[in-house]
């Protein structure tokens, strides 16, 4: 039976590159019992601190927090600004280092194909590396479709944030709330070292790696994802 909405965690999702509420659906709905879920809106800024003041301000006054990808970096940039706020935190498909010149240039690679080609073209040229080989279609599918419906200037926006967000590894040695680091284990975009990397950095941190999955494990895995965030928020 769900619970009042009195005893109800309130939980803030932030979703990643070119995601929305989409992201979470399978989470929100699974964890309705237990969770008071916001997705944190990412989608009208171009900076991660700009991102992380707007979630702050909508956000309840405590809150457990998880983030995925892009919204890891959030996850990361909100911790920095108010830590006494979040009262655990996930990490999903992440990384904690900054991007090296390569990768920044790799960015503006997509950001100038995008705008060339369509960012139709950059999405299905990306889907090996966002998906499993073995995903369903419809999956990868609702994947592209999230993204056109955010758009080209919000892609080519984050995508600009991420190239300038700082290394984390020190805010991650601070933290200390119960904290869950999950990823795909056959994610190919951030590759399970990284949250290897993150729990190493992170005190008492849980690490989870999904089979089956790529770098949308919220989408890919839902049930999964679900079942571990459930178990973050009972700790």
């Amino acid at each position: 039976m769900p619970r009042g909405a009195e005893a109800r965690q309130p939980l803030v999702l932030v979703p990643g590159l070119s995601c929305d509420e989409t992201l979470w659906a399978a989470q929100v709905e699974g964890l309705a019992d237990i969770a008071a879920p916001m997705i944190g809106d990412t989608l009208h800024d171009d900076t991660l601190p700009a991102m992380a003041r707007r979630i702050l301000a909508a956000a309840p006054p405590r809150f457990a927090l998880a983030g995925f990808s892009m919204g890891g970096y959030v996850a990361m940039e909100i911790w920095r600004q108010a830590p006494e706020r979040v009262s655990r935190i996930a990490f999903l498909d992440t990384s904690a280092g900054a991007d090296d010149a390569d990768a920044a240039r790799l960015r503006q690679a997509a950001i100038t194909t995008a705008r060339k080609r369509s960012l139709e073209a950059v999405l299905r040229g990306s889907l090996r590396r966002l998906v499993h080989p073995d995903a369903e279609r419809t999956t990868a599918e609702a994947v592209v479709a999230m993204a056109l419906g955010v758009g080209l200037e919000t892609y080519a926006n984050q995508q600009r944030a991420i190239m300038a967000r700082p290394d984390s590894h020190a805010d991650l040695a601070r933290i200390n709330v119960p904290a869950l680091v999950l990823a795909g284990a056959q994610d190919k975009l951030t590759p399970p070292q990284r949250a290897r990397d993150i729990a190493a950095h992170t005190p008492g941190a849980r690490l989870e790696l999904v089979e089956q999955c790529g770098h949308m494990a919220p989408m890919e895995q839902g049930a999964a994802v679900t079942v571990h965030l459930r178990d973050w928020l009972a700790a």
